[in-house]
């Protein structure tokens, strides 16, 4: 048996199958109408157009759905937490030798909310602006430092944190030959 006329008896039946099927209108005497996917005589055919539909968005995961939505944006507001807000310089367990500065960098993953704030600490110290995401520290003084990033957001509720440590050599006058 041959496959080519079958392959094409398939082929325009599934195109047949796919058209937009033709409806057709017919107005009575007592001004009501009848319609019909056929033919009908004394009818027209007309063009309908496509029902509309509505479809609901997704819902945010962990967000109660039943919530009004002023509700459901503060509970995403508050549910929201960073993949990581890492100090990106210096590396971690860092040594300096006679650093006459360091420069501290960090960044967030996703990047920083409107209205979100960021605090870093030298050794449990606040230090730098508001939002800083770089700091240079002069004086540098001998020892283990230990640089932290707070992100908390709008409603004071922490979101991210991470630490770092760095460490400083000075050789000390009494000992020149030992850091």
């Amino acid at each position: 048996m041959k496959r080519g006329p079958l392959v094409i008896l398939l082929a325009s039946l599934c195109a047949a199958s796919t058209a937009q099927a033709t409806t057709y209108v017919r107005v009575e005497k007592d001004g009501t109408k009848t319609y019909s996917d056929r033919p009908i005589p004394g009818g027209h055919p007309i063009d309908l157009q496509p029902a509309q539909s509505y479809s609901t968005p997704p819902s945010q995961p962990g967000v109660d759905s039943n919530l009004p939505s002023e509700m459901q944006q503060l509970q995403q507001v508050d549910d929201f937490r960073y993949d990581s807000c890492p100090v990106t310089a210096p590396a971690n367990d860092m040594t300096f030798q006679n650093p006459e500065a360091v420069n501290i960098s960090l960044t967030t993953s996703p990047g920083l909310r409107p209205g979100d704030i960021i605090t870093l600490t030298l050794d449990g110290q606040p230090v730098g602006g508001p939002n800083p995401t770089s700091y240079s520290l002069t004086p540098v003084y001998r020892g283990t430092h230990v640089v932290g990033v707070t992100v908390k957001n709008v409603m004071g509720k922490i979101v991210c944190t991470s630490t770092s440590s760095f460490h400083v050599l000075r050789p000390s006058l009494n000992s020149p030959a030992r850091h």
